[in-house]
């Protein structure tokens, strides 16, 4: 890639000119402050604010990630808890990319850490409400959150009180706070299968109370609000519904639906505010908001108009608020903090990220729906310029995921830009095994249905072929982890349709890891996968494993990238897989190894760095798609 440095560089400007470097998130009141973030020109860092009762008053800094970062090569904040009476700051931190972090905790009126130093942990943390003490959870060797510890300020960890242990390889641990303060909950969960705990926040937590025990396959979760329980289950409710119960009484008979279940309509998740009840769903891969009111039961969707888009939570810390902040971002609209006002319903746009030279009018936003071998339809979703001419000689991009049940939502990316404005059309193929048609979309696209993920990533691409947007060995495709197992299988499919694959720290030595249960995340991956010590588990895997399939045949150019901490996808994977590919093929093409040695899964910590990696990574794809 030497040749390519100029490219590179180049690149890398683009992303960094689209950058406003010195900004600030739009400020959010928790008690009596305004808590924001902020950056400065040249620093890859945020700085963590706050303000007392107006934003005229003096600005304090609570944590410049800046200076914490100095001196180390990699540097991720894990979470920012705010003490309950706003004196203290508990924050984690990881210095290699292994995800194990570090929590320490500052005094905010005189900027001293406290003795407490915690070590191989998740990085999260729930306040008590005393303000001396919260809770944690620790990780085992194979990298699973397995114990619930309660830790008082002053002491050692080796003192810290057990309050929770899972001792079930397929079960990690959890941890969460209602929104009011007046409880704390912990969530044990496999792939299919919940179990719930919670304690009174204002007491000293010497235990957790179980909610109801695990059933395999049945999936809750809890929160509290207004002396209630609000209950999140897929029991007989395949895309989950909301039921509501009294905290004094709580049992199934007591249990009133507050959402029911609908086959059409995933209910991902909710927020409880006192007067009303915030759901966000998706139905036909489209996200939604649905406003309740529990007084009135009242329900109202906040409208949208784009053909596609992305949807999040805002940070919304006080339940008596009178309305719900929400994030919305698609394509072609760069993410934006909205207010949805209870009472009259108005959405008020409070900020949107600002993209120096950035004109959405200059792009086209298409969502179509493309036919499978199985004739379930895909969704796919396309970004290219409005002056494309659909005539076949269109270098295309083409991403996909299609695991876990995760969703890959149409956000905003500036860095896409670099492709699209060089006449690249990108695209993303929401393929099976994903969760962006609900539950079903999931179920259909593991274990023994993988192979459909597959099969819709490649449909997606003879449709993009077939209707003109590009031609056969002009798409690049790229996916990472295990999106990186959808590039492996799909490169040994069907090579004749992809000029380059991009598999970034790729899920591809898939037997070996997963007859590995020493390795971390095996045994939790099998209600994913499937177990490959069950014969027809193993002979399925095996189909289809990447690296086990690779033929004497032409392969794409290919990249793949791994990083050295990685403890989700070990950095031999995509090693082993690179080294069997060039010994088999027949080809001569360009088939790159880069491995990252000081980071992990998500590659590198700082806001410009990361620009780095993305330009070798689009630089590589440009030079193998002859775009310059």
């Amino acid at each position: 890639m030497s040749p390519t440095k100029d490219l590179q560089e180049k690149l890398y400007s683009e992303m960094r000119s689209r950058i406003k470097e010195t900004d600030e998130t739009y400020p959010d009141v928790m008690g009596d402050y305004f808590y924001y973030s902020r950056t400065e020109v040249g620093k890859q860092y945020s700085i963590y604010c706050r303000k007392f009762l107006s934003l005229n008053a003096p600005e304090e800094i609570i944590l410049d990630v800046n200076i914490l970062a100095e001196s180390h090569p990699f540097f991720t904040l894990g979470t920012l808890k705010i003490s309950p009476d706003h004196s203290l700051l508990a924050y984690s931190y990881d210095l290699t990319g292994s995800e194990y972090f570090t929590i320490v905790v500052k005094e905010l009126s005189s900027g001293d850490l406290h003795i407490d130093l915690l070590i191989d942990t998740d990085g999260s943390v729930v306040w008590l409400n005393d303000n001396k003490s919260f809770l944690y959870i620790e990780l085992d060797e194979s990298f699973r959150c397995y114990k619930v510890f309660r830790h008082t300020l002053g002491t050692l960890q080796t003192e810290d009180v057990l309050l929770l242990h899972e001792k079930d390889e397929a079960y990690a641990i959890s941890i969460d706070k209602s929104k009011d303060d007046t409880m704390i909950f912990a969530s044990i969960g496999s792939a299919t299968t919940s179990e719930c705990y919670f304690a009174k926040a204002n007491e000293a937590c010497d235990s957790l109370t179980m909610f109801a025990p695990r059933i395999h396959e049945i999936e809750y979760s809890i929160d509290a609000a207004n002396n209630n329980f609000y209950i999140h289950t897929n029991q007989n409710a395949k895309n989950f519904k909301l039921l509501v119960a009294p905290i004094s009484n709580y049992s199934p008979d007591n249990q009133v639906e507050l959402i029911s279940h609908r086959p059409e309509t995933k209910l991902l998740g909710m927020e409880v505010f006192d007067n009303h009840i915030v759901a966000l769903e998706v139905t036909k891969g489209i996200e939604h908001l649905r406003v309740q009111n529990l007084t009135s039961n009242d329900i109202r969707y906040i409208p949208f108009h784009e053909v596609t888009y992305s949807l999040s939570q805002g940070r919304n810390f006080m339940p008596a608020a009178s309305f719900v902040r929400f994030n919305y971002s698609s394509p072609i609209t760069p993410n934006s903090v909205l207010d949805y006002d209870f009472t009259t319903g108005e959405v008020s746009l409070r900020k949107q990220t600002e993209i120096p030279g950035f004109n959405p009018d200059n792009y086209i936003l298409e969502r179509v729906f493309v036919q499978s071998h199985d004739g379930v339809e895909i969704p796919l979703t396309i970004v290219m310029k409005k002056d494309t001419v659909l005539d076949g000689k269109n270098p295309l991009y083409l991403y996909g995921y299609g695991s876990y049940g995760m969703s890959m939502s149409d956000y905003f990316s500036s860095s896409r830009f670099n492709l699209i404005d060089r006449g690249v059309i990108y695209a993303v193929a929401h393929v099976r095994g994903g969760g962006e048609m609900g539950e079903q979309w999931h179920d259909t696209g593991k274990m023994l249905n993988k192979k459909n993920s597959f099969n819709d990533f490649i449909t997606c691409a003879e449709y993009l072929i077939s209707n003109s947007y590009t031609s056969p060995k002009l798409i690049a495709a790229e996916g990472r982890s295990a999106g990186g197992l959808l590039m492996g299988a799909i490169t040994n499919m069907r090579p004749d349709l992809f000029k380059v694959v991009i598999a970034g720290v790729p899920f591809v030595d898939m037997m070996n890891t997963m007859l590995d249960a020493t390795l971390p995340l095996t045994v939790g991956e099998y209600e994913e996968w499937g177990n490959p010590n069950e014969k027809q588990y193993f002979d399925y895997m095996l189909s289809y494993s990447p690296y086990e399939n690779i033929v004497s045949q032409e392969y794409p150019h290919i990249l793949a990238l791994a990083g050295l901490s990685d403890p989700r996808v070990s950095y031999w994977e995509p090693a082993k897989w690179i080294a069997k590919i060039r010994s088999t093929r027949t080809d001569s093409n360009t088939i790159i190894l880069k491995t990252q040695m000081e980071s992990g899964h998500f590659g590198a910590s700082g806001r410009f760095d990361y620009l780095k990696e993305i330009a070798f990574q689009q630089c590589f794809a440009l030079k193998m798609l002859e775009v310059m």
